[in-house]
Parts: structure tokens; C-alpha cells; sequence
């Protein structure tokens, strides 16, 4: 549609709001005007009208008419993130060009070039998630590059995502699933390297709550009931604190919040520790209002350890050492009298608005309109560093990387000259060679840390200061590869492995050429790759990587390519042989797979809530039985394969093909008996196979199909198969076979 229509179409001007429309539009300044600057009411009320004509025709899965959702992603960005009345205004715009007939030409002429460059940044990236492996990670750069241009791009995106989570309940339960999965996996640790913290809690606990609902339910019942204990003792360990803060006339706020729900659970399955337990489930947190100063935060960080004994391997100075998303803070913990281990952190109101919202906050304390903080440009700067060089044929390698760096924790370290450099945890001198510049890194010949010399593959510590010892040439080893954590050096020395693998290839078909010249031997490259295959190569390029290397011999390759000139046939005599010893390592396993996920009878599985006749199978990874939480994906045939819900490639395909994924529940009350497995290790003993297959017959009255013992040493190790009813009969069995004498370990056989 033109921009001319769209006007004539859309009368921004003369449209009247009616009485609801009306509230909600002025629910949405007032929730400006508290939080933002400079609101333009007028342009807000312009977007807010377009907003509702363009989607009035369209509903959310909740019923709801679908203005809500922009709206509601308005107020976040505004009340949550603080960013600018042009970040609301995209916010209400930013699903019209996507999802409506009104084009980046109306955007522009209505609201200007900076609404519609940052309407245009969000609708690129909506589709990051919507497709495989290469073309997400491609998706992904993309997203990173725009982001890179304006800030205000991901952040309206964190914003979606959250009002998003915040809906799912509306939702399938296939669709639920797969929207939290890619939240947990991408948005909540990039929402963390922002450093909005508080969007990030969230996330996690939105997208707990909708994978594990039993287990979030647990852990927020217990928080509800040691509410008052909690409190109780916030006030009671505060108490001194107070009465000495205010004889030093400092203006201050107190807050105690309980940690967020899923780090709670994290911390309980990390630990292997019940709820009780865990002590740790709320911090204490001291705010100076401004214009108090770093210097105020360690008077109070004096006041707190007169009262209280610190526990010095728990002091954090992130003030003198700000992490590289801006957070600042000073964190210590402390034992009561009562001997209860206390977490406290001791910010000013400007640290605190940057902790709970991140680089955004940023926005609110800038100098003159154009000039962004420090820490805003490094973040941008570590941004575009990421994406220096990127290979259209590493994508995946790319999005592996980044998630890594977003995970790890950060460490400090000095140049010789005493600048600051951050570095992911465990880093090497390798990475802080590539750091300081790429040239560096490849000539990097020795490394000393603390006036020290030590090896180029030692990790670092924060504080650490390192020298780098360079040569003339290249010293690259493709070996570092596994020593380095940062994507500039992961890249460069792929980059180089891939140059070196492809050198060899280029020497080992110089000799095959000789080799083949001096035979007077011609063949094509297309026999050639066969001859690849048929000697289990994936290429051709492997093959004479093998031979330039010397791991394979080239007379073995010229013998088998005579034979085939002469008699016109391949000899494949050894390589049956071969075949039918492998078939005879693997035998047992591989009859088990065929009977165990032989195809359902269409009355064990509710699929998308009811029974189907749909054709499903079980997949050969993982073997769900009924107990298993399960997972289904339509495959490329129609048919859909049931996986247990953690197994790994079922992880793997919620990341990258969820669009596939259906609801599965097992029905109640199967009468079908399934085929299970368990491996039994212990020692070698006279009567052991008459124990155990005593057991399941008299004492578990369980069928067993097959039972393969192998011994050696003195140890025996046993597969056995039978027939269960689901996870707690196959459970019962293992418990009991841990009970007879000389069993040393029973395992469910995967």
C-alpha cells in the first residue's frame, strides 16, 4: 500500500478515542510522566491511534483485541526499562509493519526517520528463532548488528518477550514450551549481559513456571511461608544499622527481597539440598540517595562489619571495578550473632537504577542528547568486536560462542601500563593476546603473569597483570583452540586450522597425482570420492588431508583404484569383514533399539490432549516409558517420534526446530507392558545370573526377554531386557538388584 492510501486510510487526525480507549491511552502518559523525561503527549496519542486502527481487526490467543499487547510493551519499556517517549512510540508501532498494511514510508512521514529506523531494527529480528540452526545463527547476527546501530531496538524486543511470558498462559502447551525454551536459552542471559536484571529474574522465573510448574509452584509456597519469618529478621538484623546511619545524617532506603524463584531452584539442585537448607534466599540491600557518593557506600560498608563479622571470600567491589554492563555495587556477607549467614549490597540510587535496568538506565543520566556513558560505547564496542570477521560458514560456531561469553562470569586483568582489561572466566593469555589486538595473538610466543613467566594455556585471576612476549611470524597452534574461551580468539584460530587442514589437503593430492601419473592411472573426481567413502572418509578433502599428514597411506588408495581399473569392480572383502565385526560389537544394542521403539498402538499417548490415531514411534536415543516426561516432534515423514523430555537431542530440537514440537501425555492406566533396560556391574561370583534373574521373577514377578552377561578381571557386566509397566516398576527393579550381593551398580541402559 502506498503512503498516500495508508494516509487517506488511517485519519490519525480526525479519529475520535472512544471512553476505553480514551482511559487506556491516558493510563499510558501518566505512566510516562512518571518515569521518562520530555514526554510528547501529542506524538504518543498520534502512535496510540495508529496503533489501535491498524490491528482493531485482530485479536490475541487470550481474546483480547491485540492493541493491548503494544500497549502493555509500551508501559514496560517506559515504567520498567526508562528509556525515551521515542522508544514508547516505537513500542505502540512496533508489530504495524510486520503484521498491517502500514509500510516504514507512513512510520516515516507520521513520526519521523528515528521512529522508523528503530521500527525497522525490530521487525528484522522478529524471526530470529523461527528457523534452523545456520540461518538462526545468521538471524542472530543480524540482530546483534542492528542492535549495535540502536540500543532501542532490543530493548523494545526484551520488552515484547516479557509482556509475551507474561501472557503465555493463553497459549498451547507445545507453544508454551517452545517460547520458553528460547527465552531461557537466548533472552535471559542477553537481558543479563545488559544488565536488567530485574526483566531478567523474570524471564527465568516466567519461563520456570511454565516448563516446571510443579517444581516453581514448591519453591513460591515455601517463600509465601517463611514471609513473616523473613521479614521478622530483616528488621531485627537492620535495627543498629539504622539508628547509626542516621546519626551520620545520610538519606538512605532499605529493601530486603527474596532472591528470585529459579535461582532459588538452581541453587537447591546445584547443591543437593532441600529448600530448608538453603540460607541464602533473600539479600539486603542499602541505597543512598543521591547526591551521596562511592565514598558514603564504604562508610556504610564500615558501619555494617563494626556491627557484623564479614566473611572476607564474600567481599565484591564493584564500584572500583565496574562489571562491563555498568553494574556497580558493593556486596559483602556477614554472620548475626546467631551465626545466619547475611547478604548485603550497598549501592547509590544512580548505581541502583543501573543494576535493576541495565545499560538502559544509561539513557536517564546521560550528558546532552547525542552523548552516550562510557560504559553504553564499551558495551557497543564489545558488541561489534563479536561480530568482527564473521564467517557465513561458522554462523553456528558464532551463536555457540556468544552464548558462552554471555554465560561466564568476568574477570579482571592489567596491561603492563595498568589498563583495565574484562575477560570471560577462565581465559587464558591467549585470549588476552587476541584482546589487546589480533596480531598479537598470532605472534604470541610466551606470556609473563605477575612478573612471571608461565605457560600461554594458564588461566588468568582477576587482578592478574600480563605481559605478552611476541615474534616475528605467526605462531599460531590449532591446539588452543580448547585452551580459549573469547569468540576472537575461538575465530582466528579456526580460521587457521581451517587454512592449515586446507594446505595438507593440497600436498596429499600432489602425491595421489604423482602416485596416480607414475601407474598411468586416470580417474574422475567423482570416483575418487567414492574410493573416499568406501575408505570412510566424508570427502575427498579428507582423504588427502589423511594422506598429506601421513595417517593414511597412498598405496593403499592406488592399490584400491587398480584393482577397480582392472577387474572394474571395488573390492569390498575387507571392508565386510569390518562391517560384520562392528554388526557384532553392537548387536545388542541395536536389537534392543528395534524392539524397544517398535510404533504405538495409538492408546498409550494423548497427543495435543487426546487420544490420536496418529502414527508415533519412540525415538531410538532415549527410550521414554511411560513416567517420562515426553516430548513429541512431527518428522519429516508425518509420523511423530516420542522423546523423553531431556534428552539431548529432544533439547536440541526445542532450540532449533520447535515449530515441530506437539503436546504428549501418557494416558492413565496403561495395560501395555513396555520394554525396558538396565545394566548391572559388580563382581564376578559363582550363582550371581541365578540371583538376579531370581529376583525378577519370583521376587518382582517381572518378565525378563533377554539377559547378556560379558565378564572380565573378576567384574562381570550384564544387559538386561524385560517387560515393564512404566519408570516407578523399572525403579523398583533397580533398587532391588542393588541389594544382592556383589552388585556394585545398576543403571537404566540408554
Amino acid at each position: 500500500m502506498s503512503r498516500v492510501a495508508s494516509i487517506d486510510k488511517y485519519d490519525l487526525e480526525g479519529y475520535t478515542l472512544d471512553n476505553v480507549q480514551a482511559d487506556d491511552l491516558q493510563n499510558l502518559i501518566e505512566v510516562c510522566q512518571e518515569h521518562i523525561q520530555d514526554v510528547d503527549a501529542e506524538a504518543i496519542t498520534k502512535a496510540f491511534k495508529l496503533c489501535y486502527l491498524s490491528h482493531k481487526e485482530t485479536t490475541r490467543a487470550s481474546g483480547e483485541p491485540y492493541y493491548y499487547h503494544p500497549v502493555e510493551v509500551a508501559k514496560i519499556v517506559a515504567s520498567e526499562i526508562n528509556i525515551d517517549d521515542v522508544s514508547v512510540i516505537a513500542s505502540l508501532l512496533h508489530d504495524t509493519v510486520e503484521d498491517t498494511d502500514v509500510n516504514l514510508d507512513d512510520i516515516r512521514y507520521w513520526f519521523g526517520e528515528e521512529v522508523a529506523v528503530i521500527i525497522d531494527g525490530v521487525t528484522k529480528i522478529t524471526g530470529v528463532f523461527k528457523s534452523r540452526d545456520s540461518k538462526q545463527a545468521e538471524a542472530f547476527m543480524k540482530l546483534l548488528l542492528t542492535m549495535a546501530e540502536d540500543i532501542r531496538v532490543v530493548l523494545i524486543k526484551f520488552a515484547d518477550r516479557l509482556h509475551n511470558m507474561r501472557t503465555i498462559q493463553h497459549l498451547k502447551r507445545d507453544k508454551q514450551v517452545k517460547i520458553a525454551s528460547e527465552t531461557m536459552d537466548l533472552y535471559a542471559p542477553l537481558a543479563h549481559r545488559f544488565g536488567l536484571f530485574r526483566i531478567k529474574n523474570e524471564l527465568e522465573d516466567l519461563c520456570f513456571k511454565t516448563i516446571d510448574p510443579t517444581s516453581y509452584k514448591f519453591v513460591a509456597r515455601k517463600l509465601r511461608e517463611k514471609k513473616e519469618d523473613r521479614e521478622e529478621f530483616i528488621n531485627e538484623f537492620m535495627e543498629p544499622i539504622k539508628n547509626e546511619l542516621g546519626k551520620m545524617k545520610l538519606n538512605f532506603e532499605i529493601k530486603g527481597r527474596p532472591k528470585h524463584i529459579f535461582s532459588i531452584y538452581r541453587k537447591m539442585q546445584r547443591q543437593q539440598k532441600p529448600f530448608e537448607e538453603i540460607y541464602d534466599l533473600f539479600a539486603i540491600r542499602i541505597i543512598l540517595e543521591d547526591p551521596h557518593t562511592k565514598e558514603d557506600c564504604w562508610r556504610v560498608y564500615s558501619i555494617i562489619t563494626d556491627w557484623y563479622t564479614p566473611i572476607p571470600e564474600r567481599f565484591r567491589d564493584f564500584i572500583s571495578v565496574p562489571k562491563a554492563n555498568g553494574y556497580q555495587s558493593l556486596h559483602t556477607t556477614v554472620i548475626t550473632n546467631r551465626g545466619r549467614k547475611v547478604e548485603v549490597q550497598i549501592r547509590t540510587r544512580r548505581m541502583d537504577d543501573i543494576a535493576e535496568k541495565g545499560l538502559a538506565a544509561h539513557w536517564k543520566y546521560k550528558e546532552g542528547a547525542q552523548q552516550g556513558s562510557d560504559t553504553l560505547d564499551k558495551f557497543v564496542s564489545w558488541v561489534r568486536d563479536v561480530l568482527d570477521n564473521p564467517r557465513p560458514d561458522a554462523a553456528t560456531d558464532f551463536v555457540k560462542d556468544f552464548q558462552l561469553n554471555l554465560y561466564k562470569d568476568e574477570i579482571y586483568v592489567f596491561t603492563p601500563n595498568g589498563e583495565l582489561k574484562t575477560l570471560p572466566r577462565n581465559a587464558t593469555p591467549i585470549d588476552f593476546a587476541f584482546e589487546i589486538h589480533s596480531e598479537i595473538g598470532e605472534r604470541a610466543m610466551a606470556a609473563k603473569v605477575n612478573g612471571k613467566m608461565v605457560p600461554l594455556r594458564q588461566k588468568l585471576h582477576n587482578g592478574d597483570q600480563v605481559e605478552i612476549i611476541t615474534g616475528n611470524k605467526i605462531n599460531l597452534n590449532p591446539d588452543w583452540i580448547d585452551d580459549v574461551v573469547t569468540h576472537k580468539a575461538k575465530s582466528r584460530i579456526r580460521q587457521f586450522i581451517k587454512q592449515k587442514q586446507r594446505k595438507v589437503a593440497e600436498e596429499g593430492r600432489e602425491i595421489w597425482d604423482k602416485r596416480a601419473k607414475k601407474g598411468s592411472i586416470e580417474i574422475s573426481e567423482q570416483e575418487l570420492n567414492k574410493f573416499a567413502k568406501r575408505f570412510n572418509f566424508e570427502s575427498t578433502q579428507e582423504l588427502f588431508f589423511d594422506i598429506g599428514s601421513g595417517v593414511f597411506e597412498v598405496k593403499d588408495l592406488y592399490k584400491a583404484v587398480k584393482n577397480y581399473k582392472s577387474t572394474g569392480r571395488h573390492d569390498d572383502s575387507e571392508s565386510d569383514e569390518s562391517e560384520s565385526k562392528q554388526v557384532t560389537e553392537e548387536e545388542i544394542q541395536d536389537k534392543y533399539l528395534s524392539e524397544a521403539r517398535s510404533y504405538g498402538d495409538g492408546k498409550s499417548l494423548y497427543i495435543n490432549g487426546e487420544l490420536s490415531n496418529i502414527k508415533y514411534s519412540y525415538a531410538n536415543c532415549c527410550n521414554p516409558i511411560p513416567g517420562d516426561d515426553v516430548i513429541g516432534f512431527i518428522s519429516r515423514t508425518g509420523d511423530i517420534k516420542i522423546h523423553r523430555a531431556m534428552c539431548n537431542n529432544a533439547q536440541h530440537l526445542l532450540k532449533t526446530e520447535a515449530e515441530r514440537i506437539v503436546d504428549v501425555s501418557w494416558a492413565k492406566n496403561l495395560d501395555t507392558k513396555f520394554l525396558g533396560a538396565i545394566k548391572v556391574i559388580g563382581g564376578d561370583r559363582v550363582g550371581m545370573i541365578n540371583d538376579i534373574t531370581d529376583v525378577l521373577s519370583k521376587a518382582l514377578e517381572t518378565n525378563m526377554k533377554s539377559i547378556n552377561v560379558s565378564s572380565d578381571s573378576g567384574m562381570f557386566e550384564g544387559i538386561i531386557t524385560l517387560y515393564v509397566d512404566g519408570i516407578d516398576h523399572l525403579e523398583r527393579i533397580m533398587k532391588r538388584l542393588e541389594k544382592i550381593e556383589g552388585v556394585k551398580n545398576v543403571l537404566r541402559y540408554e
